[in-house]
């Protein structure tokens, strides 16, 4: 069972007329709306240091106001949710625009509210989202950055080379990323000198905003690909999952004959965290010939208990994100704050909900590379990236605006690489094999 960030004490953070008087000055956090970032109040400031013109003010404000919280202050955090609504905008700079996801997560937080706010940004996220504007906005986002194509390339590489040589080979792909990964490696199967051969693609659909009809489009799409690249093709999914455990060999459809290789895209981290060891023995029961690993560098695990530490972590992480995106769009567009909106729900989701009232799929109980390699190694044994999908890696590097980079394992203890974003590491890629 999976334990609330922060218990609140008895008392509640507001009395009545508090919480709704914060509610108010809240309303113009609307995630449809533009809001005035300067919107005069009577509440005193002085207590409060204003944010200078220079230097970055969010971070310290929205640190201050999770501490209070932690601290059950409830004039401090009356007073600091005031002054950030001030400042906040979704519109603005990089520190406005942290300022406004991060304090809806922190008013969540306050008033317990935080499930039924994420909840609503999910509908929301359903309505709005197609699959062409969903496949679209993925595609740009591969253009402008990449966070995405990183792992699909290193995992791309080392599946290609585990499964060498092999006639029949089963793919089963645990991502959401609408199976944008996988043209590339049809191609590479179709210019191989050996005879092309016959790939089974099995998608497991975990995610909440991706429907059957979506993914029976994706299948045509594939089907289409590769009858044109001349790759005997079968494309399979399976939906309807409450959680991952609920696969079995037989369910995946996996035969004898095949070599089969499973990736893991963004994906191990929405199984909770209880749960995870028991997740990756079942695939390894598959005996899989490879299993790529790629996800996000945060920990929102180890700190879940303590909140602070859990927001410090959860703002760091968000903070390079959005400094990425600031330097990767240009400052109107449209596809930025789309994936600035789509933030704010998981924002709100590691901060402000209690894992009891969630689904697996909803889960962002992320861990760093090398809480995951101490999980994964209980089942399988690294495999470190061969010199040509290195090669292939840095390539693609180069292919983007400067700031991007690669860290190579530090040490026998350490597995996998790390893309990373002015020095800063942000995800992780790593192979494994029984």
């Amino acid at each position: 069972m999976d334990t609330v960030l922060f218990t609140p004490k008895e008392a509640p953070l507001f009395n009545s007329n508090q919480q709704r008087n914060v509610k108010e000055a809240m309303e113009m956090q609307s995630i449809n709306q533009p809001q005035n970032s300067h919107t005069s109040t009577s509440i005193s400031s002085d207590s409060i240091e204003l944010p200078s013109a220079s230097g970055k003010w969010a971070p310290r404000l929205l640190m201050e106001c999770a501490r209070a919280i932690s601290e059950n202050d409830s004039g401090k955090i009356h007073l600091l949710l005031w002054r950030l609504n001030e400042l906040a905008s979704p519109y603005g700079d990089c520190d406005q625009k942290l300022a406004s996801y991060f304090l809806q997560a922190l008013f969540c937080k306050a008033t317990d509210s935080g499930q039924r706010c994420y909840e609503t940004l999910t509908a929301v996220a359903e309505k709005r989202h197609s699959f062409d504007s969903a496949r679209k906005l993925i595609l740009k986002f591969q253009e402008v950055s990449p966070w995405m194509t990183f792992g699909h390339v290193a995992s791309n590489g080392a599946i290609l080379e585990a499964l060498e040589g092999e006639t029949k080979l089963h793919i089963i792909d645990i991502s959401n990323t609408l199976c944008t990964q996988w043209p590339i490696l049809l191609e590479a199967l179709a210019t191989r000198n050996d005879e092309t051969p016959h790939l089974k693609l099995t998608v497991v659909d975990t995610a909440s905003t991706v429907r059957s009809v979506v993914m029976n489009e994706v299948g045509q799409r594939m089907q289409k690909f590769a009858r044109l690249m001349g790759v005997p093709f079968e494309f399979n999914v399976i939906s309807g999952l409450n959680h991952l455990g609920e696969l079995t060999k037989e369910g995946l459809g996996v035969q004898e004959d095949e070599a089969i290789a499973v990736n893991f895209i963004g994906a191990l981290r929405k199984v909770e965290v209880e749960e995870r060891g028991v997740v990756i023995r079942m695939f390894q029961s598959l005996r899989p010939r490879v299993v790529t690993v790629v996800e996000e560098e945060a920990d929102f695990s180890s700190s879940r208990d303590d909140f602070v530490k859990c927001f410090e972590e959860c703002l760091k992480f968000y903070t390079l994100y959005f400094q990425m995106l600031e330097e990767s769009f240009y400052p109107t567009s449209n596809d930025r704050l789309t994936l600035e909106r789509e933030c704010s729900r998981n924002i709100v989701r590691v901060l402000a909900c209690d894992d009891g009232n969630g689904t697996e799929g909803d889960s962002e109980r992320r861990e760093r590379g090398t809480q995951w390699s101490e999980r994964l190694k209980e089942a399988f044994s690294p495999v470190g990236f061969s010199d040509d999908v290195m090669d292939d890696v840095k390539s693609l590097l180069k292919r983007y605006r400067a700031g991007w980079g690669l860290l190579l394992p530090q040490g026998d203890h350490e597995s996998g690489i790390h893309l990373t974003w002015k020095e800063e590491p942000l995800v992780w890629a790593s192979a494994w094999k029984p």
